[in-house]
């Protein structure tokens, strides 16, 4: 399946368009539709990159935002008033169960806490509706399976919001290493090394701030006091929600790792890492981390540190294609090789020109119009290769062993490593 999609990536991308010039490029496309027809848009999970995506779908001409919903009503309210004063009036719901049962919505944002990702965008293709769903597309491998599944079962468009594979110096770094030029690639490292992310100062539990449905927020995830640190942004931090910087940023870059090497299933994963930074803060998922995965013929290695911004080759974040003759080393601000000395004529060189995830926005509605789930950027099946990927970082991590993936019968032959493959559910939730 991972070799199958990336593939398609590559065979399927095309010159990027404004999104302005989307009605001259596809005039058939949208009279069939209707010039009148717009697409009404709902977003779940509105306090950082879920009102991020809503915006980007928002600025194409055939959209319209119909409602929006949050558990923190703090939020919702503070959301419902931004889009008043640019003259968009939206229901608002502190039950997405409730938006998913209206009729006034065709395509629902899904950009909750990870661990709401699954049962979320299921019950959204289940309404009938069209879904945009946030990286990581599961918190867990049983998760991306089922919800792959869903939406094989049903006629939704489902686009997973790892937008940087509709920006086009992505897609022309992946170009030159398929080109051969880089000779005999034999290791491809990618990293995320964040200064921003500084340590999480312990902090005692406490009430339930007005306004917000905490039992809601938790959802499938198991029962405890409210936390602050566990609550809005730093959920990423906790494994009940998420999977740290693996999921957070892996996906990303590891996503190119695989289309650059046009690799699917690992022979073999390790990790190894910890809190050594920051090893008395609040957080539960290490700040320092490094995974090896197996291939025939060649590795891949994640790293990812907090706190600082001194990754490889002097970039914070990115991905190394390291071959004989030379080095291509890409990231979201473009792409340079490094060539071998005598080895490689000339160097190449490009900056990024375009805005991801205007055009990944742009991409999902196109398809979404189309009813062509064949041309999205970043399908589900996509967006489950990766996601699972990551995943088999972090069970590497957490089980502090070499693990092997079997992917005839789906699972490592180990039970604590097998232990990890589903995430559990609590408070009367099942996964679908």
């Amino acid at each position: 399946m991972m070799h199958t999609s990336r593939r398609k990536f590559i065979k399927n991308s095309t010159t990027v368009v404004s999104i302005a010039g989307l009605t001259a490029m596809f005039p058939k496309l949208y009279a069939a539709a209707g010039a009148d027809k717009k697409i009404r848009v709902a977003a779940i999970g509105i306090n950082g990159m879920g009102w991020a995506d809503l915006n980007a779908i928002l600025k194409h001409p055939d959209v319209l935002c119909t409602a929006l919903c949050d558990v923190d009503d703090n939020v919702l309210q503070k959301r419902i008033k931004e889009l008043g004063g640019r003259g968009i009036r939206v229901k608002g719901f502190n039950d997405y169960r409730d938006l998913l049962k209206s009729k006034d919505v065709d395509v629902v944002v899904v950009g909750t806490p990870d661990h709401w990702h699954c049962l979320q965008m299921i019950e959204a293709c289940q309404a009938g509706k069209d879904v945009y769903v946030e990286k990581p597309l599961g918190n867990s491998i049983a998760e991306c399976r089922s919800m792959v599944a869903a939406v094989k079962k049903s006629k939704s468009i489902v686009q997973v919001g790892q937008w940087q594979r509709s920006q086009q110096h992505f897609r022309d770094a992946i170009a030159f290493v398929h080109s051969g030029k880089l000779g005999k690639v034999r290791l491809v490292k990618a990293w995320a090394y964040q200064g921003w992310m500084k340590s999480i100062p312990v902090k005692p539990d406490a009430p339930v701030p007005a306004g917000v449905n905490y039992d809601l927020w938790l959802g499938p995830a198991k029962k405890q006091p409210f936390n602050p640190n566990r609550f809005h942004f730093d959920f990423r931090w906790y494994w009940d929600y998420a999977g740290g910087l693996m999921t957070d940023w892996g996906v990303h870059m590891l996503d190119y790792a695989l289309l650059g090497m046009k690799a699917a299933t690992p022979i073999s994963i390790m990790a190894s890492g910890g809190k050594f930074a920051y090893p008395q803060d609040a957080a539960e998922t290490p700040d320092t981390l490094t995974t090896v995965y197996e291939f025939e013929g060649f590795n891949i290695q994640w790293e990812h540190a907090t706190g600082i911004d001194g990754g490889p080759y002097g970039k914070n974040h990115g991905v190394a294609f390291i071959g004989n003759n030379g080095t291509l080393v890409l990231n979201r601000s473009g792409w340079e090789v490094i060539p071998e000395k005598g080895r490689m004529d000339g160097v190449a060189f490009q900056k990024s020109v375009d805005d991801g995830l205007d055009l990944h926005a742009a991409n999902f509605i196109e398809a979404v119009k189309s009813r062509d789930s064949s041309a999205l950027n970043c399908s589900v099946e996509a967006g489950a290769d990766i996601a699972i990927f990551a995943q088999m970082g972090n069970i590497a991590y957490r089980t502090r062993k070499k693990i092997y993936w079997n992917k005839d019968t789906g699972s490592f032959g180990a039970e604590d490593a097998d232990q990890l493959i589903s995430a559990s559910y609590h408070n009367g939730y099942q996964l679908i």
